[in-house]
């Protein structure tokens, strides 16, 4: 096969509308533009999020305003009580907590926070801790790891 052998999938390449070629073309008259105004004429239009005379949406939240960082990591966050149901002196890693399906979504980072109590000694390797689940963690006699993503 070469370059001159390649085609569209049959029905897949239209013929493009030629408007304001007469009025049994179909599309002739206005052409698609309807009747008198702004939008009918050359040239015309308006510019992009024009409101008429409305105040501009992006100007009536002013709440809104600020950006969304492209770099912003989401973790899957482990509280200390999902972790009691683990064995004592069992590893706690990415791997085992997606076993145990507690991981939204397994291939985010995971951190572990604080809330609940923990009467079992665990080693747990994640990516980030809280300082009060660490100090929990390690009161109950287990160990904290952290890992690099």
């Amino acid at each position: 096969m070469k370059l001159h052998d390649l085609k569209p999938n049959p029905n897949k390449k239209r013929p493009r509308k030629r408007v304001g070629r007469g009025i049994s073309a179909g599309q002739g008259k206005t052409a698609g533009r309807g009747q008198k105004g702004q939008g009918a004429r050359a040239g015309g239009g308006t510019r992009l999020y024009h409101q008429g005379g409305n105040l501009p949406f992006f100007r009536r939240l002013p709440f809104k305003r600020g950006f969304s960082s492209l770099n912003r990591i989401n973790y899957n966050e482990i509280n200390l009580d999902q972790l009691a149901s683990f064995e004592a002196n069992s590893d706690v890693t990415p791997e085992t907590l997606e076993q145990a399906r507690l991981l939204r979504t397994p291939g985010n980072p995971v951190v572990v926070l604080g809330r609940g109590e923990l009467d079992v000694p665990l080693k747990v390797s994640v990516h980030r801790i809280s300082k009060g689940a660490q100090a929990k963690i390690e009161a109950a006699g287990g160990t904290v790891e952290i890992i690099s993503a």
